[in-house]
């Protein structure tokens, strides 16, 4: 069976050593050594200059949006993981969706300015599939309308923009470490944000409120990360050249060996450095894309539909119409990317599709 992922299992010996740390130190949770020495070690790889590491990537957008939404409507994308809006109407605030760029698939950002309303006190944008939204026009957006920006950078491990890390831009940026992702640590996430006062109030804010073990800043919940998670991102993080560069062999042979006459890639962005986190075809129609789907299927071979529905329709939020977000997400499927797909499994996924396209 070939998957559209597959986590990426470091030599067990390499996490043993990590674990036996642990047992050495008598320390599971609450900021321990292995925790402090993962998120120095990302600080230098993704060359960021603030991190925390949390137990997932939800988390850091609930806490972002807790701080900065205060209650108000959220202008947002409607092409994105549910986690997204989910985490909007969650905090209690309200999403407002803008529309995506049918080519970057990012918020469009030529279509913020004529959604912003006395009430709305945020924006939460996605950098889809490591593709970085137009964050220039909406820093300038969010200056001009004294507005806080969130992004959810939930696929951007190691993504560059414009010669700096992606994390650099916003209020707040979130990273997902789940199994899933390019890097993991089972489940986990992060927040950056180069603001130090807001700095202090998301650290306290994912333990409680905690200030000292006695005292409160304020309102928090638990979203610290286990030395077990810290562990497993210590044992994979010296692969991640590794990762990255098989995996660029990977979308390289897409791109040559994929007949594009009746398919579509997803434009970079000028000024990004891909991490290749993501393979998103897009299709000329939905009946293409099931008819592929199905073949491919027949042959155990699984893409999936990232991102499908479009959120402005899912029942909790009942969006107004996105016409180009909801005919992306019809059409749109992420074939297999990871380490470890053989020339053979990708000749037959090229095969099966050019050849069901014809």
């Amino acid at each position: 069976m070939i998957n559209v992922t597959k986590t990426f299992f470091p030599p067990i010996e390499d996490y043993h050593f990590q674990v036996e740390r642990i047992w050495k130190n008598q320390w599971l949770t609450n900021r321990g050594e292995l925790v402090l020495e993962l998120e120095e070690k990302l600080k230098i790889f993704l060359q960021t200059s603030s991190i925390l590491i949390t137990n997932n990537g939800t988390v850091p957008l609930q806490i972002a949006l807790k701080l900065l939404g205060n209650g108000g409507e959220i202008i947002t994308t409607p092409f994105s993981y549910v986690a997204t809006t989910a985490s909007i109407v969650w905090e209690n605030c309200t999403p407002v969706f803008v529309d995506i760029h049918p080519e970057y698939l990012t918020i469009d950002e030529t279509k913020i300015e004529a959604a912003i309303t006395d009430k709305t006190t945020a924006i939460l944008a996605t950098h889809v599939f490591g593709n970085p939204c137009n964050v220039g026009v909406i820093e300038a957006i969010v200056k001009k309308y004294d507005l806080k920006v969130i992004y959810d950078a939930a696929h951007c491990f190691g993504v560059n923009y414009n010669g700096q890390s992606i994390f650099e831009y916003g209020d707040v940026s979130t990273c997902s470490f789940h199994a899933t992702k390019l890097f993991h640590t089972g489940e986990g996430g992060a927040l950056f944000c180069n603001d130090n006062a807001l700095m202090d109030q998301l650290f306290y804010s994912h333990n409680f409120g905690h200030n000292g073990p006695l005292a409160f800043h304020g309102l928090g919940i638990n979203g610290k990360i286990s030395e077990l998670q810290a562990a497993m991102g210590l044992a994979v993080l010296p692969y991640m050249p590794q990762i990255v560069k098989e995996r660029v062999k990977v979308v390289n042979y897409y791109n040559t060996h994929l007949n594009f006459t009746h398919l579509k890639n997803m434009k970079l962005r000028e000024g990004t450095e891909w991490n290749y986190s993501y393979y998103p075809l897009i299709f000329e129609n939905e009946r293409q894309l099931l008819k592929i789907q199905k073949a491919l299927n027949e042959a155990s071979i699984f893409p999936r539909r990232y991102f499908y529905p479009s959120l402005n329709t899912i029942d909790y939020v009942k969006g107004q119409s996105m016409p180009v977000s909801e005919s992306i997400a019809e059409r749109i499927l992420c074939l297999p990317l990871y380490l470890g797909l053989e020339k053979e499994d990708l000749s037959t996924i090229c095969k099966i599709i050019n050849q069901t396209l014809c």
